[in-house]
Parts: structure tokens; C-alpha cells; sequence
């Protein structure tokens, strides 16, 4: 298990994402994003075989909302932040689900249409 220590530091780097993203005209905010893939964490970063069904549910909450390219932008960006601190293995978020970019820190956000 991570010290308290570093499950605070996480915790603050996401706190400082969210005060110094700059707002944007996305449905979506990075608050639903991170709610939504809560239950993936731990299944992202240890997992194997398929993801828990309430990963895939949170995918699929991202993928419905995430409507206009406005929205898209803004859940990929809260993702690649969100996975830079948990070093997710990609190749395991399969529910079945296509979300128009890959869960990874170094996906480039603003190309996604």
C-alpha cells in the first residue's frame, strides 16, 4: 500500500490540475471524469483478464457525455493527468468501449475531433 504521504501528494497534484486548467466551454468537467474512473484505478495499475464492471460503466458514463469535441478535449486532458500519477497499463482498459484517445500521459488532446 502507498504511504499517506504519497497518496497525499497525488491528491494535491490533482487539486492543483484542477485550480490552473483553464475553464472551457466542455459539458464535462474533470470532477465526473475522475468520479467516473474511480472504480478503474487499482484494475489499471494491477489488473489483469477483464476490467470490473463498474470500470466499464464509469467508460461508457465518459463516453456518453463526452459528446462534443469541446467535451472529448477536457475528458482526455483530465485522463492524461489523472494517469500520469498512476502510470496506468493501457492495454487493459478493454470494455469494450472506444473513446476517441488512448489512456496514457502522453496522448495529445487537442488533436482528438
Amino acid at each position: 500500500m502507498k504511504s499517506p504521504i504519497v497518496a497525499a501528494a497525488a491528491m494535491s497534484a490533482l487539486m492543483m490540475f484542477f485550480l490552473l486548467t483553464p475553464p472551457s466551454h466542455a459539458a464535462i468537467s474533470c470532477n465526473d471524469v475522475i468520479k467516473d474512473l474511480r472504480p478503474c484505478v487499482n484494475y489499471l495499475m494491477n489488473g489483469t483478464g477483464k476490467p470490473p464492471a463498474a470500470c466499464c460503466s464509469g467508460i461508457s458514463a465518459i463516453q456518453a457525455a463526452a459528446s462534443t469535441t469541446a467535451d472529448k478535449q477536457t475528458a482526455c486532458n483530465c485522463i492524461k493527468s489523472a494517469s500520469k500519477q498512476i502510470n496506468p497499463n493501457p492495454q487493459l482498459a478493454n470494455c469494450g468501449i472506444t473513446l476517441p484517445f488512448t489512456v496514457s500521459p502522453n496522448v495529445d488532446c487537442s488533436k482528438i475531433t
